[in-house]
């Protein structure tokens, strides 16, 4: 067997990283000319299930460089509202001991660093479509040469080509919503003034409109850590003004330490949300799909990427099981569809309510997390489990 993967991406690279692991042949076809072409954004935060795939699919070397470059996630989740007052606080992650058992925060620098290391990546190959033959599968790139393999993986991203070409009825949906997102250093300076569980924890801010989440990466050696911060809302409230300026505006009346927080930061991105429209099984044949590029989701609740690193594990288990190829890729794929387009429906839920415009909805849900801050058991049977 010899896979050809379209996408260097978290995903694509740990499936070659667990296909290498188990002895199966497979190469990666990237379109970007180099590992550091682009930025490659904020930190990731790895969940377990995350966690337990990395660590499948990885050598022990390289696992442990990986927990030796992430950073301390914190204990779990707060819950605020925009004056800082707390509504929650969960603590999924206080007292896992086991790195495969806990959430690790990981900048996708070093991520990728990690992925890369070892696998067949070839760079500046621009995927055009694919070509079944008997027995195998053809790839074709825009530089005109071709590749050839047992079985193609879509890793390409959620404006995957091989998507297109193997699911051309599948469309998107519109979540109707946009993200601005900055970086604030953690510095001496700046450490005398941010509150302590804004640099210590994941938080997300729950105001009367919109929403802000903040997730501190300090890593555990190295690099100089930093306060990352997302502001959601619904499109509809954005009329193509400077970003940075939008949030300040409409968080006016928040507590002051989250305006400063804002307005000192730099790295000031717009982004747009995707979101897939969920798919019926297809006929399985030698070409698949992998993470967004079948079951992409909004950047809300940091759960695609810990999605595309399941199907990389769920996928090498699928190869390496021992049954016939069709079988294997027909089980991958009924399962991957199971619980992606599960975890693409968390995210769209997490999304409406930061995006939605109902005070009494707003209201209603502000009031949920305050009940569950105030019985304890009511929180970990919904949040720590």
């Amino acid at each position: 067997m010899h896979v050809l993967i379209i996408g260097g991406g978290i995903g694509g690279l740990c499936l070659a990283q667990g296909l290498k692991r188990a002895g199966v042949g497979a190469t990666v076809y990237e379109r970007d000319v180099a590992p550091d072409a682009r930025l490659q954004g904020y930190r990731l935060n790895i969940e377990p299930v995350g966690s337990r795939s990395l660590h499948s699919c990885l050598p022990s070397e390289l696992w442990d460089r990986l927990i030796a470059a992430s950073g301390d996630p914190g204990p779990g989740m707060g819950v605020f509202d925009e004056r800082l007052r707390e509504l929650m606080q969960e603590r999924s992650n206080a007292g896992r001991t086991s790195p495969v058992e806990s959430a690790h925060a990981v900048s996708r620098v070093a991520l990728r660093a990690v992925l890369l290391e070892g696998v067949d990546v070839r760079f500046g190959k621009e995927f055009v479509r694919y070509e079944q033959l008997q027995g195998e599968v053809v790839a074709h790139f825009a530089d005109g040469s071709t590749a050839s393999g047992t079985l193609l993986v879509g890793a390409d991203g959620s404006r995957s080509r091989v998507k297109r070409q193997l699911l051309p009825g599948a469309g998107q949906r519109d979540p109707a919503a946009f993200g601005v997102g900055g970086k604030l250093p953690l510095t001496p300076e700046t450490g005398k003034w941010l509150p302590v569980i804004l640099t210590t924890n994941k938080n997300m801010i729950l105001p009367r409109r919109d929403f802000l989440f903040t997730a501190a990466f300090r890593p555990r050696a190295g690099e100089e850590g930093y306060l990352m911060w997302a502001f959601v809302a619904h499109r509809s409230t954005y009329a193509g003004q400077d970003p940075h300026g939008f949030v300040l505006e409409r968080s006016r009346h928040w507590h002051p330490d989250l305006r400063r927080l804002i307005a000192e930061s730099g790295s000031v991105e717009l982004f747009d949300f995707r979101a897939a429209a969920k798919v019926k099984p297809w006929a399985t044949t030698n070409v698949t799909l992998l993470g967004d590029a079948v079951h992409n989701m909004p950047p809300v609740g940091g759960l695609g990427g810990n999605t595309a690193l399941r199907d990389a594990a769920t996928l090498r288990d699928a190869l390496t099981s021992g049954i016939p190829l069709i079988e294997a890729v027909r089980g991958y794929e009924a399962e991957m569809i199971s619980y992606g387009f599960a975890a693409a429906g968390e995210a769209l839920m997490y999304l409406r309510l930061a995006t939605v415009r109902s005070r009494l909805v707003r209201g209603a849900a502000r009031g949920f997390f305050r009940l569950c801050g105030a019985v304890p058991p009511l929180r970990r049977a919904i949040f720590d489990g």
